[in-house]
């Protein structure tokens, strides 16, 4: 009976297996991890088989799985990423509620940094300025019109472009 059961199921899985492959496609967004997903859903698929109703939308119950699994493994990589940091607490910090300001910016070299800043040009230095403010790159590019791309290459040409002042200038000092 189960055999049978398996059969069909392998039947199903073989008539949608193009429609499947495109979605997973579609929710990992290159080949190798499309395929991984693939083999695990048809593998959960068929040791699963006999918690399947016949008479029910077959398809509409793999996407399900396919989209859970990949969920699960989303979850997973996210995890895997998580630096946790697993040091003794023997000190305990009391933070208490002042906010101490950061002197950091009134330092004569953030003032020096910040001239450098300015003998960018203009479209280089407004949306490094708007990246060090905070902004993220897709708020960047709308705010300024320009597409996504063109924002990211003025940002990474901009803090070349710093890093190479900031050099000559420390190495004039040194």
């Amino acid at each position: 009976m189960i055999y049978e059961i398996q059969n069909q199921i392998q039947e199903q899985l073989d008539r949608i297996s193009a429609s499947l492959r495109a979605f997973s496609l579609k929710l990992t967004g290159n080949n190798v991890d499309a395929e991984d997903l693939y083999q695990d859903t048809a593998y959960r698929i068929i040791t699963n088989a006999e918690k399947y109703n016949p008479g029910t939308n077959f398809k509409a119950w793999a996407v399900t799985i396919m989209r859970n699994i990949f969920i699960n493994n989303y979850r997973k990589k996210l995890r895997r990423n998580l630096i946790i940091d697993q040091t003794p607490n023997n000190y305990y910090l009391d933070s208490g509620t002042e906010m101490i300001p950061n002197d950091g910016e009134t330092t004569v070299e953030f003032t020096e940094l910040m001239g450098m800043v300015d003998t960018l040009p203009e479209d280089f230095r407004k949306p490094f300025m708007m990246a060090y403010e905070g902004f993220k790159y897709e708020e960047i590019a709308e705010e300024l019109g320009s597409p996504l791309g063109t924002i990211k290459s003025r940002i990474f040409f901009a803090r070349k472009k710093l890093q190479k002042l900031y050099d000559e200038f420390y190495l004039e000092r040194a």
